[in-house]
């Protein structure tokens, strides 16, 4: 199970409720480094998000299909409330969620799969590595300086907060852009991850004309694509270019159509 996802989730969800008090009125106003939206819509985001892990809305087939759009959407629905009605959906429905996902940590239901729109499926218990990277790579990217607008400081990342994280990313990977992404690579490639959240994975190519791409442990390839964990969470969201926190040693050119494709929600 990714007992270590409900700690790192419940840990980066600690930091923000230090950092919220801290926060006045101007300051919630002013623009993230999520592009079009301010920092109180980055806690409407994760505010929305909990409120329908613990309440989930029915089916609507007129929803955006993008999961960035429907991000959006759900912002966008909040825009009009205070920045206190905000924060009040945040604060109760927060500990829902993490208590829900902590639940879901427990056979027998932890491993059956659970599809989410846009961006795949995945074993239920890994749900807690979502908002695990959610609350980390907002809070860490696009609320606090030196990215985010918030001159604020929070302890620096451990592997505890940053490897949930990536184990999400790297889950997700295969399946958020499909063909797309799967397109991109024709042999096989190493991802080389260091500091905290550590980590080598192989990316590789589909097997048939139908299949994804694969992420497997280890390092099985020539060309490798070295990074900061750190910085992979920041690049391969396309909050930052990958060629200003990447080396690539080998045959760049089997990597480089990857790196510009690759962009995880």
């Amino acid at each position: 199970m990714t007992r270590a996802g409900i700690a790192a989730a419940r840990a980066s969800t600690a930091h923000l409720a230090e950092i919220v008090p801290q926060v006045d009125d101007e300051q919630w106003d002013l623009p993230s480094a999520c592009a079009g939206w301010r920092v109180i819509d980055v806690v409407a985001h994760l505010a929305a998000l909990a409120s329908e892990a613990v309440d989930p809305p029915p089916p609507d087939p007129t929803l955006p299909k993008n999961r960035e759009r429907y991000h959006d959407l759900r912002v966008d629905e909040r825009r009009g409330w205070s920045h206190a009605q905000v924060l009040d959906e945040w604060r109760r429905s927060t500990p829902r969620q993490l208590d829900l996902l902590e639940a879901a940590q427990e056979p027998p239901g932890a491993d059956e799969p659970v599809g989410v729109p846009g961006l795949g499926t995945y074993p239920r218990h890994l749900l807690a590595n979502t908002m695990a990277f959610n609350v980390f790579c907002h809070l860490r990217n696009d609320m606090l300086a030196p990215d985010g607008p918030l001159p604020l400081t929070l302890p620096e990342p451990t592997d505890g907060l940053v490897a949930p994280a990536v184990d999400f990313m790297l889950a997700g990977l295969p399946q958020m852009q499909g063909p797309e992404l799967t397109a991109t690579v024709r042999r096989p490639l190493v991802l080389d991850l260091t500091g905290p959240g550590a980590t080598t994975v192989t990316v590789l190519p589909a097997t048939g004309p139908d299949g994804l791409l694969t992420v497997a442990p280890g390092a099985d390839a020539t060309t490798r694509v070295h990074s900061t964990a750190l910085d992979f969470i920041a690049w391969a969201t396309t909050r930052k270019p990958w060629r200003d926190h990447c080396r690539i040693t080998g045959d760049a050119s089997a990597a480089t159509p990857f790196l510009d494709c690759l962009n995880i929600i």
